[in-house]
Parts: structure tokens; sequence; C-alpha cells
């Protein structure tokens, strides 16, 4: 075959055989190059690691100082703490079950109202819309998501909650407060502020950051599987159902997931519209607490030790609640992913 390529004049064999040795080493790559070449990828490989080690240093400290910070809340209290409704400062008598509850409530509300708005927007966008309104639509949608949680909390304090409770309060509460099994839910007397109105408040910043992620994973899916299932006399919802939502269901989980973290954590507008009571009640209607607000309003008010360690204790439970939350997500994307790979 070589013969054949000389032959040929596509193996420089003959003008290799004229050079002499030094100019052959000369062509070639030095030792000391390769080292240096080793070294440099050695060195790339190691710096990188040490970036990715400093994000589980970070996460380990954090936890280890909340747990130094926590420990005389959990001392004094243990797992009593997490059941009690009683927050008193002058007595040194602190429980999580007020803020554990507003957190959970509020953001339940949260993903119940923005997820099917999120849902409905991103399918407006990607299926429905004209193409004039796609891009103006799409721009406002993101820049509600630039929108800072104080501008939220305020607008919620100053004309949400007044319009809440004077036009919507009063018809939830004389309508469904009766209902069986949930009745209990709208109980109390309209006052604008509350559990509810801060899970509203939390739904409308949360729809902005689920509604971009559906859209651009939405906008993934190649034209020719639904093209192919118009052509076979699907309709729209058909096709969303059954091509879109199949093909794309691990990023829309993992924007809800996005948007649940955002309600978790988020502290300035429910400090603004949930009322700050640490009052327990399973009424949506009356005021409550979060653990972001909580730890908001009280820690630089923070006097004994022991209520400085109970705010840092609330700020454990959050971080564990997130977490847990994190690893329940990533072993549902798991599930959808090896289910896919059976299908397959």
């Amino acid at each position: 075959m070589i013969d054949t390529l000389v032959l040929r004049g596509s193996f420089p064999v003959a003008e290799l055989a004229k050079q002499t040795p030094r100019q052959n080493m000369s062509k070639t790559i030095s030792d000391a190059t390769l080292k240096r070449q080793h070294l440099s990828d050695r060195l790339f490989r190691g710096t990188t690691r040490m970036f990715a080690f400093i994000v589980f240093a970070l996460l380990v400290g954090i936890i280890i100082s909340l747990l130094l910070g926590a420990w005389p809340a959990l001392k004094a209290f243990g797992i009593k703490f997490f059941f009690a409704a009683e927050w008193n400062p002058v007595t040194d008598e602190f429980g999580a079950l007020v803020p554990i509850f507003g957190t959970l409530a509020t953001s339940a509300i949260a993903l119940l109202i923005g997820v099917p708005v999120s849902f409905g927007i991103a399918l407006f966008l990607t299926e429905l819309s004209p193409k004039w309104l796609r891009r103006p639509l799409g721009i406002a949608v993101e820049l509600l998501a630039g929108i800072p949680s104080i501008i939220y909390g305020m607008w919620g304090l100053f004309v949400f909650a007044p319009a809440f409770q004077e036009h919507i309060q009063p018809w939830l509460i004389d309508h469904l407060s009766e209902v069986p099994m949930l009745g209990f839910l709208f109980e109390g007397a309209p006052m604008g502020i509350g559990i509810l109105t801060a899970g509203i408040i939390l739904a409308i910043m949360v729809i902005p950051f689920i509604a971009s992620v559906m859209r651009d994973v939405f906008e993934i899916v190649p034209p020719l599987l639904k093209e192919s299932a118009y052509g076979l006399g699907a309709t729209t919802w058909e096709v969303v159902r059954h091509v879109v939502l199949p093909y794309t269901k691990i990023g829309v989980v993992g924007g809800i997931m996005l948007g649940l973290g955002r309600a978790l954590g988020e502290t300035m507008a429910i400090t603004f519209v949930i009322g700050n009571a640490h009052q327990f009640s399973t009424s949506l209607m009356m005021p409550g607490n979060s653990i972001a607000s909580a730890l908001a309003n009280e820690f630089n008010e923070a006097t004994s030790d022991l209520h400085v360690a109970s705010l840092i204790e609330l700020g454990l439970i959050l971080f564990i609640i997130t977490f847990i939350v994190l690893a329940l997500s990533k072993l549902l994307l798991l599930q959808l992913a090896k289910r896919e790979g059976k299908q397959t």
C-alpha cells in the first residue's frame, strides 16, 4: 500500500529520505515541550477540581456554622421545637411550627397557581401566539422576573391587599367556608393580608421563572415531530400532550423546581403581606409567618442568646427543607430519565 501511495505521489517518502536527521528532529515535538504540556494539563485539572471542591467546602461550612449557632436552641428545646407554636422572646419559649407552616403553605399556594398559568403562557408563546406578538410578550414575561421582590411586596401591601380584602375575600368566606373538608381554610374575617395573600404574591413572582423555562424547553422540540402529529390529524392539545410534554418533561420539572426554590426562600415580599403573626391557624385568611420573614424581622432585634439560637435554627430548618426539595426533584428527574431509556 505504501508503494502505491509513493507511486501516486500522495506520500512524501522520497522527500523524507532527502531530509537530514537534524531537520527531522526539528519537526518532532521535544521532550521538554511534552513535559510542559503535561504539567499544564495537570495544573488545569487540579485548578478545576479545586473550584469544584470549594463548593462542597462552602456547603459544609454553612452547615457547621448553622449547627454551632443553633446548638443552644437544639439543646434547650430538642425535637419539640419543630412542633411548638409558641414564640415568646420575653419568656424564652420558642417553636418553629408557625414559620414552617407558613413557608410550606405559601409555597404550595404559589405552585398551585403559578404552574398552570406558566404552562398556559409557555404554550401560547410557542404554539398559538402570532409571530408579531411572540417576541414582545416574551420580553414582558422576562422583565417581570427582573422586578425586585420589595416592589412586589409594596404593591401587594398597598394595592393588591386592599382590593383583595374588599372584593375577593368576602366572596371566598361566604361561599367556601361552609364547604365540607375545605371550609376551615376560608374561615375568619377579611383582613387583606394573610397566608393566602402571600401565596398569591409568590405565585405572581414565580410565574416569570417557570414560564421562561417552559417556553425555552418547548421551543427545542423538533418541528418535524409536531408537524407529523398535525399531519395525522392531531389537535393542538393532543400535540402538546402526546408530543411536546413527553419530549420536554425533564425541563418542565426543572422549571417547576426552580420556581419552588424561589418561593421557599423569598423574604421581602412575604414580609410585607403575610402579617408576621406567630399565631397558628389553619385558615388561609389569617395572618401568619414564614421562616424567611421571621429571620428578617427579628434577627437584628434579638437580645438573648436563646432567641438568636432559635432564629439560627429556623435558618437551619429552611436549609433542610430546601435540601429535601432539591433532592426529591433530582430523584424525580433520574426516574424520568430511566423511564425514557426503557421506552427507547
